[in-house]
């Protein structure tokens, strides 16, 4: 057990459960709308806990001595129709200990609500801006925060390369007291999902690294590849060939290293009737590790590829 588990030793703290955060930003994009939470901390695994965010509805970071039920509880409340600020007070009065907590939330409309609690280990605070707010405790430097501000507003590209241009500028500051251990970055859309489980666009964690953050851009950058191979794919079904191909190379570019996408592009084009471009995808793949080429033959099995013998002999699969 920590030690400042044990309630009767130290009443004042028989809130706490556990110690995690450090400091986060929430943001919404106001050209996209979406909605995302980013967090580092020395904490282990952090991004079990502290963000929260849900399509067309709003995100929360919940750290300090974090009161998790904060998270899907925020979420709840805006999905109801509160504002950030209605739904941080709801959260706050039901909290019997208010003073140990830090909370940030963000509604599907840009509102900001933060809440640094009194007893946050120092360095402690927030700074809220237009459509974000980033906040963080137990720092190294109360300078932390608005060095994470200054680079939000200076950042360009979409709300993931912002929320990660904070996360550096605020582990360049001074970040956690205690040193860096993990990170997390949740980004979903500003339009509700219509099914459960979708609109979730980059949902990363780091849950022990040296560098963390660094770790984090590594993999946002392969959650890029990826999104373009589900565009790819989503063209070449709609019949967009060209498109498709052009994403299925984008997506190669990103991660390099990574057979998959020059295979489905082969898949695809082979599909369309495109057999010479076809194949020059597929030898790239099947070069890189021979299971490209047995998973090729077992897809015309389930009729993803047509089982042709003239074409699986011209794309060499036979």
């Amino acid at each position: 057990m920590h030690p400042i588990d044990s309630g009767g030793a130290h009443p004042g703290l028989s809130h706490v459960r556990r110690l995690a955060g450090t400091f986060s930003i929430v943001a919404r994009d106001p050209a996209s709308g979406e909605l995302g939470v980013g967090v580092q901390s020395h904490y282990f695994a952090c991004g079990s806990l502290v963000p929260w965010a849900e399509p067309g509805v709003g995100a929360v970071a919940t750290q300090a001595f974090v009161e998790i039920c904060h998270g899907p509880g925020g979420l709840e409340q805006l999905a109801r129709g509160a504002s950030s600020s209605e739904a941080l007070g709801a959260l706050l009065a039901a909290d019997p200990g208010p003073e140990l907590r830090q909370v940030a939330l963000v509604d599907a409309g840009g509102g900001i609500a933060v809440h640094t609690g009194g007893r946050c280990v120092a360095a402690a605070g927030d700074r809220a801006g237009e459509g974000f707010c980033v906040q963080g405790n137990m720092l190294r430097s109360g300078n932390v925060w608005d060095a994470m501000a200054s680079a939000y507003g200076g950042a360009e590209g979409d709300l993931a390369a912002r929320i990660l241009a904070a996360l550096g500028a605020g582990e360049r500051a001074g970040g956690d007291l205690r040193g860096r251990r993990s990170a997390a970055l949740l980004v979903v859309s500003g339009e509700r999902a219509p099914r459960a489980g979708e609109g979730r666009l980059f949902d990363l964690r780091v849950d022990d690294a040296l560098q963390p953050v660094a770790e984090l851009e590594r993999l946002v950058e392969i959650r890029r590849a990826g999104r373009c191979l589900e565009g790819a794919i989503a063209a070449a079904v709609a019949g967009r060939i060209d498109e498709a191909r052009e994403l299925f190379a984008e997506a190669q570019k990103r991660h390099p290293e990574n057979p998959e996408y020059g295979f489905w592009a082969g898949i695809s084009l082979a599909g369309a009737g495109r057999t010479e471009e076809a194949r020059a995808w597929l030898r790239e793949a099947f070069a890189a590790d021979p299971a490209w080429l047995e998973l090729a033959r077992r897809l015309t099995e389930t009729d993803l590829l047509r089982n042709d013998p003239q074409l699986l002999a011209e794309l060499e699969i036979e």
